[in-house]
């Protein structure tokens, strides 16, 4: 009996103490929707997009430890405090208010500053940076038009997403792009001309070698490179296992 006394005082307890505890959502992936609408529920998806492309970002920068890739990266950040040191300016109220929502202005868009700045970076980098070495102008024009279609669709759909669920108005949306298409210019112009002249200095400093980075500024096609490197490596190896095992 004494046992079931405390057990009631030890539940009451941390009832009342849940109910002083104030609850919050984390707003940085909290997306609405109306209610049983299935576009809405499939723009909600699309404007996680910026998410999916920061997981990936770090992802590469771990397993690839690429100079021009951690750029990229970084002019993501300095873009997203750009739009955060002009939301603050301009200080205008989104078209619906929410309570739970993170920064109360919408002026401009961050969703559609960071997916623009996105799209054109990657149709500047595929212009002027990839080239696939595979003698198939079919296979290397078909390339290039996937990734800068799929970019530039996932742009359009994440900007239609944040008009569509009332979380920016049509201006803000457009200012958010035309600021994220200024300064991927501006960020890969200062890449382009700058910074990667500098990578192969980078490259031999001494932490470089120690976390590993690497300049693949010279190398046409990355991919095709380390497939044929990959490939050439497996075979020599097999071929000298087999030696092994033969004496």
């Amino acid at each position: 009996m004494a046992e079931s006394g405390v057990d009631d005082d030890y539940f009451s307890n941390s009832v009342d103490n849940n109910d002083r505890t104030e609850w919050v959502p984390l707003t940085l992936t909290l997306v609405e929707y109306p209610k049983g609408d299935l576009i809405g529920i499939l723009l909600a998806l699309i404007s996680l997009a910026p998410f999916g492309i920061g997981s990936g970002f770090i992802a590469l920068i771990l397993f690839r430890r690429d100079l021009h890739t951690i750029t990229f990266f970084l002019g993501t950040l300095c873009s997203e405090a750009l739009n955060y040191f002009l939301k603050h300016t301009i200080c205008e109220a989104r078209p619906l208010r929410r309570d739970d929502i993170f920064v109360e202005y919408g002026m401009p868009s961050s969703h559609a500053q960071f997916v623009w700045f996105f799209a054109t970076y990657v149709v500047y980098f595929v212009f002027i940076r990839l080239h696939h070495m595979n003698n198939n102008t079919i296979i290397e024009n078909l390339s290039k038009f996937v990734i800068i279609s799929s970019s530039l669709l996932m742009a359009i759909l994440v900007s239609i997403s944040r008009i569509y669920l009332e979380y920016h108005t049509f201006w803000q949306v457009v200012c958010g792009a035309i600021v994220g298409i200024l300064f991927a210019t501006f960020w890969f112009a200062l890449t382009y001309l700058v910074f990667t002249p500098l990578f192969p200095q980078i490259v031999s400093w001494k932490i470089s070698e120690i976390l590993l980075l690497r300049d693949t500024t010279l190398i046409p096609n990355v991919l095709w490179f380390e497939y044929t490197n990959t490939r050439q490596e497996v075979r020599a190896r097999s071929r000298k296992l087999v030696s092994m095992k033969s004496q």
